[in-house]
């Protein structure tokens, strides 16, 4: 059943944010995919890089959200959801998938620490190339793509429920 709402994006454009508000617009749950994995593992984010790499990072984070299981639920994913075949094939199965799109200047402005908020990048890679390798994943995957730039929560969560036709 494809009754819930899946925000995908950037790290830093506003998924988690954007989809409380939006929840509890539309009175449905909402789930943070980022602290699913935490709660699973009992780690941070950051440290379960620190501990399996990258690489055992994207296995944890394919596997759990695989296996997430709601109704009527808003899901804000982690950035790096896009490499996982399983869960993204399983997310698009249970709900739309929509792309919330920052441009990359916007999305420098708000990031931070990468390392420090546990973001999935190489050793080397540069939060622009982040960007370029994850653009086209995000679309490729999205069944609806929203560009949020300069607009406020409360245009966005609009925008969205037309979008949705909601």
């Amino acid at each position: 059943m494809k009754d819930n709402i899946i925000l995908i994006g950037m790290p830093s454009c506003g998924k988690s944010t954007i989809g409380v508000v939006l929840a509890k617009a539309l009175g449905y749950r909402f789930v943070d995919s980022d602290l699913v994995i935490q709660e699973k593992t009992g780690l941070l984010l950051s440290e379960i890089i620190d501990s399996r790499g990258l690489e055992g990072f994207n296995k944890i984070e394919d596997e759990i959200n695989s296996s997430l299981d709601y109704h009527k639920a808003v899901i804000a994913t982690g950035g790096s959801v896009v490499y996982g075949e399983h869960a993204i094939e399983h997310l698009r199965s249970i709900g739309r998938v929509i792309y919330l799109e920052l441009s990359y200047e916007e999305l420098c402005d708000r990031i931070g620490d990468l390392t420090a908020r546990g973001v999935s990048i190489k050793v080397g890679q540069t939060f622009r190339d982040l960007y370029e390798e994850r653009k086209p994943l995000y679309e490729k995957y999205a069944d609806i793509t929203v560009h949020i730039s300069h607009l406020s929560i409360r245009e966005i969560v609009h925008l969205l429920k037309k979008e949705l036709a909601i």
